[in-house]
């Protein structure tokens, strides 16, 4: 009896190791002919956006790469929110791929529970592309032209103003109530579905001012049909070098950029990440790549799996003690 207990464990440890070989292979196998078809890269937000902008920068460059065609699909909403949701459910081969912004990562899962995802746990972090500083910019007939007056302005006329932002939850929304609370301003939030129809209205004169992400805005700063008047980023930028930042102005935890990384629904073989990195390494040195994106005022920072995944959860800590000091929540 002992014999015959012995050869069933032989047997039976022998089948386990057979089927951990046979799936550590298939998983090498998928790695090695990774990719066989065409990628999907979602954006959660509407085209025009700086998150769209930065995606379609890439996009091609990484197919490419990749041997395969990267389609870019636009998936709005919820504050970037049904984007998210997309990528968290889709296969874990690595053929669905998202964009990773502050807004889907930080700001909207902290100030809503419901959300339906952990930014932690329900993604596979591929890597960081750039960071890109927020600006605070109005319609040319809007009474200020500067910090001060702006300011002015605003305290003189609490909630006749209205601001847009890429919906409600996202990293304008949040920067914007978070800077109202610091101010002591009141403004009107309108939200919209991405940062491109947001712009339209701002552009278009519905909407007094909007709390951007730089590239989305610039051109239009560019043409006259935005005024800009403080910024979020480290230093003064060169292409905006009259506009003071928020630590300049006295309001320092404002004074956040945004991120415009890559990420997978949970789960991704790490093979596979990893051939994502390596080819958005490539991606980035290409001259016109890195063009593209450094004319937005982006500062490019293709970090990796390990330190995306860090940068994340330490953006929606933040967010989320920002969210309970302030005590903000949906409307």
């Amino acid at each position: 009896m002992k014999q015959n207990f012995c050869r069933a464990n032989f047997l039976r440890i022998s089948q386990l190791l057979a089927i951990g070989l046979s799936l550590g292979l298939s998983t090498f196998a998928q790695a090695q002919t990774f990719p066989i078809k065409p990628i999907r890269l979602v954006v959660p937000f509407a085209p025009g956006g700086s998150t769209d902008i930065i995606a379609r920068s890439v996009g091609d460059a990484l197919g490419r790469q990749l041997g395969q065609p990267v389609i870019v699909e636009n998936k709005a909403g919820g504050g970037g929110s049904i984007g998210a949701l997309e990528v968290m459910r889709a296969p874990k081969d690595g053929y669905t791929i998202g964009m990773a912004t502050v807004s889907t990562t930080a700001a909207n899962p902290a100030i809503n529970p419901k959300i339906g995802y952990d930014p932690i746990t329900d993604f596979t972090a591929i890597s960081n592309i750039a960071a890109t500083p927020n600006i605070i910019a109005v319609n040319p007939s809007f009474p200020a032209k500067d910090f001060k007056t702006f300011m002015e302005v605003l305290k003189a006329n609490p909630g006749k103003y209205s601001y847009s932002s890429s919906g409600t939850g996202g990293i304008g929304h949040l920067q914007t109530e978070l800077f109202k609370s610091l101010a002591g301003v009141f403004i009107v939030h309108i939200p919209y579905r991405g940062a491109g129809p947001a712009l339209a209205d701002t552009v278009g004169g519905q909407v007094s001012m909007i709390f951007d992400n730089l590239p989305s805005s610039l051109p239009f700063i560019k043409d006259g049909k935005l005024v800009p008047i403080v910024v979020a980023a480290p230093k003064r930028l060169a292409q905006l070098p009259n506009v003071p930042t928020f630590a300049e102005v006295g309001l320092a935890p404002v004074n956040r950029m945004a991120y415009y990384g890559i990420l997978g629904p949970a789960g991704m073989p790490k093979d596979i990440v990893d051939k994502y990195y390596a080819a958005l390494q490539k991606v980035v040195n290409d001259p016109a790549v890195k063009k593209r994106i450094e004319e937005t005022g982006s500062i490019i920072n293709v970090n990796g799996p390990e330190a995306f995944a860090k940068e994340i959860k330490a953006e929606f800590t933040v967010y989320k003690e920002v969210v309970a000091k302030q005590k903000l929540q949906l409307d």
